[in-house]
């Protein structure tokens, strides 16, 4: 599904296209477990947190990532620790893929002591400094100048490292967006924006919202490159994150990745998805789920078997049941919480 991709030489800002990509290097056997694993570990924790959500054991909003497993795990694949992650409400799949423990998701997400915002954040709002994940955020867009200020802050100290800013397509016509582009461009600061494109933002198609039909090239007005990904194909996702983590950082200025994706939950746990037929989401996972066609790739390669495999799908879902165990053992946070972490002195 690549398009054309721009590149951009020094600060002339002169550009190229091209229809090619570079040749894709066959991943070895752990690196397609590691991201069948980890897929594995965000579809069977999102599938667990909407059954608790059903039983409610889990309030307020609760937006699901399943189905969209491979465009963070490839993305996350070609970083590093000096890199910076920041995304929307849907979240979850992210906090795991960053390396943040089970346990603590879900605590967070029932509002118990043991969550990483200490049952303050919920679904939408938790974070961790140890694992540079800068949050997931309710307000559409916010996270977008949000992550082009931790690309200014990577600049400015020289770490040579790169922030993720994760954003759906509903979020794409934000007029801060637009703000944030503009500044990372200006200042080639070392920022990809992943625009998850799950086709409908809320109820609303992508096609009646948006007068740009390829959303990767809302960067070009600013002269930012960009290219189309099949963001069911993990491997297709950790090639051009690859491509667009070198860009930064060798100093190019910022990236865009428009990963085409689908949920198959609707927008959050109250939503009924009638907007879109059975049919269209049969198809989706039939013919494209990341999960199970990673795994013919691992069977047909020799790598695993199908026993093998379900043998990993059941110490998968034993690190699920631990973790739901676990936010329902551990205390509700004692009302003077109300009070820390709201202030900081400067």
């Amino acid at each position: 599904m690549a398009k054309v991709s721009q590149s951009k030489t020094g600060k002339g800002k002169s550009k190229t296209t091209s229809r090619r990509r570079s040749k894709r290097a066959a991943p070895d056997a752990d690196q397609l477990l590691d991201y069948y694993r980890d897929m594995l570990l965000i579809r069977r924790f999102e599938e667990r947190a909407g059954q608790m959500y059903g039983m409610g054991l889990i309030g307020g909003f609760c937006h699901l990532y399943i189905g969209q497993e491979a465009v963070v795990v490839g993305m996350q694949g070609a970083i590093d620790d000096r890199d910076a992650v920041v995304t929307s409400y849907r979240d979850h799949g992210h906090m795991l893929a960053c390396g943040m423990e089970a346990k603590g998701v879900m605590a967070e997400l029932t509002g118990r002591i043991g969550g990483y915002s200490k049952g303050k954040g919920g679904s939408m709002h938790m974070f961790s400094k140890e694992k540079r994940f800068y949050g997931g955020h309710g307000i559409v867009g916010a996270q977008v100048p949000i992550g082009t200020g931790l690309a200014f802050a990577a600049k400015y100290k020289n770490t040579g490292g790169v922030s993720l800013t994760y954003l759906g397509d509903g979020a794409v016509n934000q007029g801060q967006v637009h703000e944030a582009f503009n500044m990372a461009e200006l200042w080639d600061l070392p920022v990809i924006y992943i625009i998850e494109n799950n086709r409908y933002g809320m109820g609303t198609s992508v096609s009646r919202a948006s007068a740009a039909k390829e959303l990767y090239k809302l960067g070009e007005p600013y002269g930012m490159p960009g290219e189309q990904v099949d963001g069911m194909d993990v491997l297709a996702v950790r090639q051009a994150a690859d491509k667009a983590v070198k860009h930064c950082r060798d100093g190019n200025g910022p990236y865009v990745l428009e990963m085409m994706t689908y949920r198959y939950r609707g927008h959050s746990m109250s939503d009924p998805a009638k907007y879109r037929s059975k049919e269209e989401v049969a198809e989706m996972r039939e013919q494209h789920d990341p999960i199970s066609n990673l795994s013919k790739v691992i069977v047909d390669a020799g790598h695993k078997t199908e026993g093998e495999l379900k043998e990993l799908d059941k110490e998968v879902r034993a690190i699920v049941a631990e973790a739901a165990e676990f936010a329902q053992e551990s205390p509700e946070p004692d009302p003077s919480e109300l009070f820390t972490d709201v202030l900081v002195n400067a």
